[in-house]
């Protein structure tokens, strides 16, 4: 079975929405406003691009990301060479980019189930904040890479569901502090 892995900039409040600048979010870009630049921190996002065989993206991540990410062969040389998964019920064929490698569009948590059972590597889940939501109320993520900003942020996507459900155990497998105030904290779920 492949590992599902969810990688996502959180604020201390749980806020997943627009770190980078993403349009729409009175707070966007908030991993890079006020915070001291260190980039020991972002070392887990290089490696994630090394260990990752397929890239997983919701619908709105995937059209943030796909007229930008292919141009960005540098930064994201790996994730142009890996397959990409897009989980869709309203995403069409003709909608997919041409210039971004092999796409293939899921219409279901069970596709994405389907997917796991698959022989392979790691898929690494980026952005998309309702997707993670879905994927681990449906207990489908296998690791969390997150890197924790000392932020509040109160209004915007959160990384957790409010959906009422068991307990869930994490197992802590790596975490790191930074002279920035940022935390990596990698966690393994325990089943």
């Amino acid at each position: 079975m492949r590992t599902l892995i969810t990688t996502a900039f959180v604020s201390l409040d749980g806020v997943v929405e627009a770190p980078g600048g993403e349009a729409g979010y009175r707070n966007a870009g908030w991993t890079f406003n006020g915070i001291e630049f260190d980039p020991a921190a972002f070392e887990i996002k290089g490696r994630e691009q090394e260990e990752a065989t397929a890239l997983l993206l919701g619908r709105v991540s995937y059209e943030a990301f796909s007229p930008v990410w292919p141009q960005m062969t540098e930064e994201f040389a790996g994730y142009l060479a890996m397959p990409k998964y897009v989980v869709s019920t309203t995403i069409k064929d003709e909608d997919l980019v041409t210039n971004w490698g092999e796409t293939h569009i899921l219409r279901s948590l069970d596709d994405v189930a389907a997917l796991k059972e698959t022989e392979g590597g790691p898929i690494i889940v980026n952005g998309s904040a309702t997707l993670n939501r879905d994927l681990s109320d449906a207990g489908l993520i296998d690791r969390y890479h997150l890197l924790l900003f000392p932020v509040l942020l109160g209004a915007g996507k959160k990384l957790f569901s409010d959906a009422d459900k068991d307990k869930q155990n994490l197992k802590l497998v790596e975490s790191e502090s930074y002279s920035n105030g940022i935390q990596k904290l990698v966690y393994d779920v325990v089943r």
